[in-house]
């Protein structure tokens, strides 16, 4: 198989879009994605577009992606639609890097959008409700119960979605089995905070101390408003190609993609954190790019809570199990540390477009491996590894996707 390169990316600015409507925001990120590959858009030769939201938001169930990009000039482009909840982007860029490695295009487009900040908040609760079984409400529940260890299972009052529940139950977990504190978690969401504000694409640029973090209004227990990501709009864009093809173009940043791995969660019991999908995922990725964990300069992993970032860095092997909380309050994840994770702001802090996190994701480490991130520039990074899981069955994501890029080489004709 051929080797696959990133070779342009693009992103809007998140946050409340008013006057944008999707076909806006898809647009405004592929531009910006084909200026920065030097392509015109007839170079394109298929399309993944990934949406978790609009169906029940606007009405529009069906072929999203062909109404958004044919609305941008595109015409006669083969166009497939990815819903995988909240991996859908990070779904949709592995499915534009399986058609260039099985030969079926030299050029993709992966490209996700969210349009989520409206007035509808049932119809909003219900694309997050939707990700998981809702035929079996009361086993969802019980599955939780077991995952907090709590005696009881939560009850969902309509409130809010049933996943901030989902979140805090993880996050109560690790706290019983580790000793993991609050002040730890909120640690965490200080420092995307603090990250942000050097992203001028970040929903929110303010820094925030870890006090200011604690005192904020709690959402569940333990998770305070900014240690949760917001509710977005934004789309982002990615575009890959061959090696054949890169040779032919003769560019000079493309990103190696070493390996990005799509996987689906095991029956497995609470306790058992080695069968976790973010785990089974990491292992695989790890195998078949050759990278070993303590290789890798950078991290991008899915914060849909703060604690979110403590086990996703945990699961990819940055962190022993238990460690990456007190790794964390000590600054190693910290642009500047050993470690830097979501150097973006993560979702807490750059926002949570559902179909376009992901590939904002793909977008931050691409960025930094060219050293272009200006002030949140990780010195010297070379391997980047980004996760991001989507949905919930039993105790995992229902999917996850683990991709992991190379700094460019010098002298490569990209």
């Amino acid at each position: 198989m051929d080797d696959v390169y990133v070779i342009g990316v693009g992103i809007t600015k998140f946050g409340a879009r008013t006057n944008s409507s999707v076909k806006d925001l898809v647009a405004e990120a592929v531009v910006d994605a084909l200026d920065d590959a030097q392509l015109e858009r007839s170079a394109i030769q298929t399309a993944f577009f990934s949406n978790a939201a609009q169906g029940a938001l606007e009405g529009q169930h069906a072929i999203r992606g062909q109404i958004a990009l044919r609305a941008m000039g595109f015409s006669g482009l083969p166009v497939t639609n990815v819903e995988n909840a909240c991996a859908s982007g990070s779904t949709a860029f592995h499915l534009a890097q399986n058609a260039i490695r099985a030969g079926a295009a030299d050029i993709a487009l992966a490209v996700g959008a969210e349009k989520m900040v409206v007035g509808d908040k049932r119809a909003l609760l219900s694309v997050f409700d939707g990700g998981w079984d809702v035929h079996e409400p009361e086993r969802n529940l019980e599955y939780l119960a077991k995952l907090a260890a709590d005696p009881e299972a939560p009850k969902n009052e309509g409130k809010q979605s049933i996943f901030v529940e989902v979140l805090a139950a993880l996050a109560r977990r690790h706290m019983n089995t580790f000793g993991t504190t609050v002040e730890q978690i909120a640690a965490v969401a200080a420092k995307n905070h603090v990250h942000s504000q050097f992203n001028p694409m970040a929903q929110f640029q303010k820094p925030m101390t870890v006090e200011e973090v604690l005192a904020a209004r709690q959402v569940t227990s333990p998770l305070t408003v900014p240690m949760c990501s917001p509710i977005s709009d934004g789309a982002a864009a990615a575009i890959l190609c061959s090696g054949r093809m890169l040779k032919k173009l003769g560019l000079s940043r493309s990103v190696l993609l070493r390996a990005s791995i799509l996987t689906g969660s095991v029956d497995r019991e609470a306790g058992e954190l080695e069968k976790q999908i973010g785990r089974l995922a990491a292992l695989q990725a790890y195998e078949k790019s050759g990278v070993d964990p303590k290789e890798v300069s950078v991290a991008e992993v899915h914060d849909a809570s703060a604690f979110g970032e403590i086990a996703q860095s945990e699961n990819l092997g940055l962190f022993a199990y238990g460690e990456g909380a007190a790794a964390a309050e000590r600054g190693e994840t910290t642009v500047g540390g050993r470690i830097p994770i979501n150097p973006s702001g993560g979702m807490v802090s750059r926002g949570h477009p559902l179909g376009a996190t992901g590939i904002a994701q793909i977008h931050e480490l691409v960025t930094q491996l060219r050293g272009e991130a200006g002030q949140r520039q990780v010195e010297g990074a070379k391997i980047a590894v980004q996760e991001n899981g989507g949905g919930f069955i039993g105790f995992d994501e229902a999917s996850c996707v683990v991709s992991i890029l190379e700094r460019p080489a010098e002298g490569r004709a990209a």
